[in-house]
């Protein structure tokens, strides 16, 4: 059930105690004239609610609550921990944050507190029960908004604290020392631990750290921020168990937290994304978190709930989206799978770090281009409420995992390699030929997928080896790239030859790694070139789809296919060039009998069905003409599916 009430949820993060009460009402006049249905509320407002330790002012939220209510606009009404007060800090500075080199991080910016701080989450914990004693019956609320974007800038701590902490989590998760010493491969370099005293986080080294401390420790903070979220969301259900809750994750290159642990406790999934205006693939990067956020839902819909309808003030330069980049990125996250679109925030704020942040109010009021867009979506996405609740199907899955991106991504590996490109190698092929696609993490259930794509999955775990093979095995098709299925999930080599995980599903072994250096490329007998990387492939049943022509392994296979079961498993033995890779998916997607959402749409243009819409989406700065519409630059058509789009256009 939408919990919108059936229509797209329209808004922004309102934060009222930035001014007077005679700017609220304007506000909310402005609210109507936009046509706002949700806005966030209080993500900051600690201080001002907790003024003391105890003592309480919820004079001004409950005039901001009731004057919402009144104008009909829906509350996702914030716990307000995201930035603890002053005085708690001063009294109790052993909630700060330490990192790697044991220096005590300060207040006075935000996210100023160790997760794994008791203190700290006691306190947050007691506003949460006050809020929710003191909102929980109010008609505005609509859903509860804790923390926010956790990790964002303090994804570790250090401290003694967490030590104490990460031993206790180490402890459940392995049981004794000598099993934490059989994980953590703790004879190499003498590092066996015989005290669990001695069992410290991975601080400033002289030189290179256990990689299995590492990876844990990843493990470990992410699920610290997690109870911080848990210990709130616990208090919120019992005291108010039909407002649903969450928190507002980041759709970022960094890999700030494991989402895919954090999905279960959700009751929707609420996403923050601020593609780059000057990078003319930013949209790529975005489709792909807008396919995630979904998937971590289990297909369910999202929230869009934070977005800028402009410039962004961190980003140097800080260059403003031109007219129509804001309405086409909204639909986009709407025809992934958002039934709600908002921003930061509601108000440019006069003071502050993020005072050029902009908003859909901006310094000088409502009369200029920006608040004019934003009302204008508002009225249009009001036009769609039958997209609301509605799914995405998606015959094509792209496995992405946080703890192989952790480990992938620590020193001392054959070669530098970072997932955000490698994601993306594979992503934007699907994406140019209009296939949607789910992000998974590697243990799903690969059920409903005719082909499954795999970007250098490292670190695998038995069940995710065994869950890859019977996709195969049953039909299914599987494209995998190298450095996969090397090591399992406490970074160990699978022993028996490379790929270790995968060799009898691939029909390959790979007998060495040869990163090719910068600038180095090496010829392919499909047609292109690669780089970065070439495996010296020894076939043990797989085809040969391609060659290299050139380079350090010259005569070698580059890319391969082998019949598994009732399926294909093809694997890429470097990185081709864009052409030569989008070639390869396109073979693929061919071989599986994945159809694209519109067959023949002009280069640039995204197709997307969502329930019983179709969404097309010019991202070129020319006007085109696809599915019997005509699209002017950065336009966006919503169009009533009355055929198989996959026929054509």
């Amino acid at each position: 059930m939408n919990f919108l009430s059936d229509r797209l949820g329209f808004g922004a993060d309102y934060n009222p105690e930035q001014w007077s009460p005679e700017v609220w009402r304007d506000d909310i006049r402005l609210m109507r004239e936009a046509g706002v249905t949700i806005v966030t509320l209080g993500v900051f407002s600690w201080a001002t609610v907790e003024p003391e330790p105890g003592r309480h002012d919820f004079g001004w939220l409950d005039e901001v609550m009731d004057l919402l209510g009144a104008a009909g606009i829906d509350v996702s009404l914030a716990t307000g921990t995201a930035s603890p007060p002053s005085w708690l800090s001063r009294r109790h500075p052993e909630t700060l944050p330490v990192n790697r080199d044991g220096v005590r991080l300060s207040p006075g910016s935000r996210q100023h507190y160790c997760p794994s701080s008791p203190v700290y989450r006691e306190a947050a914990v007691s506003l949460a029960v006050q809020m929710a004693k003191r909102y929980g019956a109010h008609p505005a609320l609509k859903l509860w908004h804790v923390g926010n974007e956790y990790g964002c800038h303090v994804q570790e701590c250090y401290c003694d604290v967490s030590a104490g902490d990460f031993r206790d989590w180490l402890r459940e998760r392995y049981g004794d020392l000598d099993a934490l010493n059989a994980a953590w491969s703790t004879t190499f370099w003498s590092q066996r631990v015989t005290d669990w005293a001695d069992v410290l986080p991975p601080r400033t080294a002289p030189t290179l750290r256990n990689p299995a401390q590492e990876l844990d420790w990843r493990r470990f903070s992410s699920d610290a921020l997690l109870a911080c979220y848990r210990a709130e969301r616990a208090v919120l259900q019992e005291l108010t168990p039909d407002v649903p809750v969450t928190t507002n994750i980041m759709g970022m290159w960094e890999p700030v937290a494991d989402y895919a642990s954090w999905a279960a406790d959700f009751d929707i999934v609420a996403l923050d994304i601020y593609p780059e205006p000057k990078d003319p693939a930013a949209h790529i990067d975005a489709a792909f978190f807008h396919d995630q956020m979904r998937s971590l839902g289990g297909g369910r819909p999202y929230m869009m709930m934070e977005t800028a309808t402009s410039a962004i003030s961190y980003r140097p330069p800080n260059r403003p989206k031109r007219t129509g980049l804001n309405r086409l990125w909204s639909h986009q996250a709407v025809a992934r799978g958002a039934d709600a679109v908002m921003y930061f925030q509601w108000r440019a704020s006069a003071g502050g770090a993020e005072k050029f942040h902009s908003a859909v109010v901006s310094h000088g009021g409502s009369d200029n281009r920006i608040f004019r867009e934003a009302a204008a979506l508002g009225a249009e996405l009001a036009t769609l409420s039958d997209v609301a609740g509605g799914r995405v199907p998606a015959e094509v899955a792209v496995v992405h995992d946080y703890a192989n991106w952790w480990a992938l991504e620590l020193d001392a590996r054959p070669g530098e390699l970072r997932i955000p490109e490698r994601v993306r190698a594979h992503y934007a092929p699907l994406w140019h030929a209009n296939v949607t696609v789910d992000v998974v993490p590697p243990e799903a259930d690969l059920s409903a997928y005719k082909l499954v794509v795999v970007p250098n999955l490292y670190l695998c775990t038995d069940a995710a080896a065994d869950g890859l093979r019977r996709h195969v095995e049953g039909g299914g098709h599987l494209l995998m790239s190298f450095f996969s299925g090397i090591a399992d999930e406490c970074d160990r080599i699978r022993l028996g030859g490379y790929p270790g995980a995968f060799r009898e599903l691939l029909g390959l072994r790979v007998e060495e790694f040869w990163p090719l250096s910068d600038g180095e490329r090496a010829g392919l007998s499909s047609g292109g070139s690669a780089d970065l990387w070439a495996d010296h492939i020894v076939p043990e049943g797989a085809e040969v789809l391609a060659a290299y022509t050139g380079g350090p392994l010259a005569g070698l296979p580059a890319v391969t296919r082998h019949a598994y079961g009732a399926g294909t498993a093809t694997y890429l033995g470097t990185r081709p060039d864009e052409q030569a890779m989008r070639d390869l998916v396109a073979d693929t997607l061919r071989l599986a009998g994945v159809a694209p959402v519109v067959a023949g749409l002009p280069a640039g243009v995204e197709a997307v069905r969502r329930g019983s819409r179709l969404f097309l989406l010019n991202h070129n700065d020319h006007p085109v003409h696809a599915a019997g519409a005509d699209l002017a630059p950065l336009d966006v058509a919503v169009l009533p599916l009355r055929h198989d789009p996959a026929k054509g256009a």
